[in-house]
């Protein structure tokens, strides 16, 4: 089972409209939503590419109602703590003369219900994939993707992590399977620029050398690049088209990186799958569908 974890899920309500004035009322030209949050992102490409996920995290309230029955309805089980007050996030993302976003903070998360959804990861056995994606509630503890992979230390479970700065840090000592940082956030991590392919390889082994075992660094309009845990280096560009959409790019590659790794245990195999799903979201209003990446893995495959 492929279990994902998204601690602070959302509604996100996207707007259109063609020209944002502030101080007056405005009105959309159109308008969409997404049942969303990191974890729940990897959820949905993996059902889109035929596999098994469990969505874990909070809900609460009306809008947690909706997200998790939007998630059921994409066919992925779900196993949420349910809060008892609050409601889960709504996040504003207005598309005008450029993007503005509104991100809600989400409910409380107690001492109990923290407690109530550890106990979610005793399921986890052998074989077991854990992807644990994006920031986290301020009302959880700071070191909550440490904690989890502590208590889950030794089963043999795949672990990836899509995180920033102390976040991804922190769980390098657990020897994840895979991180995904962006030239970005490797910067963040070392104080230091990250502009080229050279740098960006020297710091992705410094990684390695911390604990990752395979780092895939996304590149934008570069594309990607995987260290895999043998030394070897794969890289892969993009498939040029419209971009409609940025937002889930970055968790679609992680969903289908794994699922490649499942499916043939090839690396390279998984950047091409991986950087597939990435391009199908972003030439989408919305995440990846099985027939956007099915179209756009036939490329890549036919340039390697």
């Amino acid at each position: 089972m492929i279990y994902t974890v998204t601690l602070n899920p959302s509604i996100d309500y996207v707007v259109h409209i063609d020209r944002l004035v502030p101080g007056i009322t405005n009105r959309t030209s159109s308008e969409e939503y997404y049942f969303g949050g990191k974890g729940i992102n990897v959820s949905h490409v993996l059902a889109e590419l035929g596999l098994e996920t469990t969505a874990l995290g909070f809900v609460a309230g009306f809008t947690g109602e909706a997200i998790e029955r939007g998630t059921r309805e994409a066919g992925i089980r779900t196993d949420f703590i349910h809060l008892k007050e609050g409601v889960s996030r709504i996040n504003v993302k207005i598309k005008s003369d450029g993007e503005t976003e509104i991100n809600g903070q989400g409910p409380h998360i107690g001492p109990e219900e923290f407690d109530a959804f550890m106990q979610k990861t005793d399921a986890l056995r052998e074989g077991d994939t854990l992807i644990l994606s994006g920031s986290i509630p301020k009302t959880v503890p700071d070191d909550v993707y440490e904690r989890i992979l502590a208590r889950i230390d030794g089963r043999g479970v795949l672990v990836a992590v899509d995180a920033t700065k102390r976040l991804l840090v922190n769980s390098l000592k657990y020897r994840p399977f895979l991180i995904k940082p962006n030239r970005q956030e490797i910067s963040e991590i070392f104080g230091v620029p990250v502009e080229d392919e050279k740098t960006t390889l020297l710091y992705a082994q410094k990684l390695q050398e911390m604990g990752a075992r395979n780092v895939l660094v996304s590149l934008g309009g570069d594309g990607a690049m995987l260290l895999d845990e043998t030394g070897a280096v794969h890289k892969e560009g993009v498939i040029k088209g419209t971009v409609l959409n940025t937002v889930g790019s970055g968790d679609s590659m992680v969903a289908g990186f794994v699922a490649g790794c499942i499916r043939r245990g090839d690396y390279a195999y998984a950047l091409r799958l991986g950087s597939a799903c990435g391009n199908a979201t972003a030439f989408l209003p919305g995440l990846a569908t099985r027939e956007k990446i099915d179209e756009l893995m036939a490329l890549f495959e036919s340039k390697s």
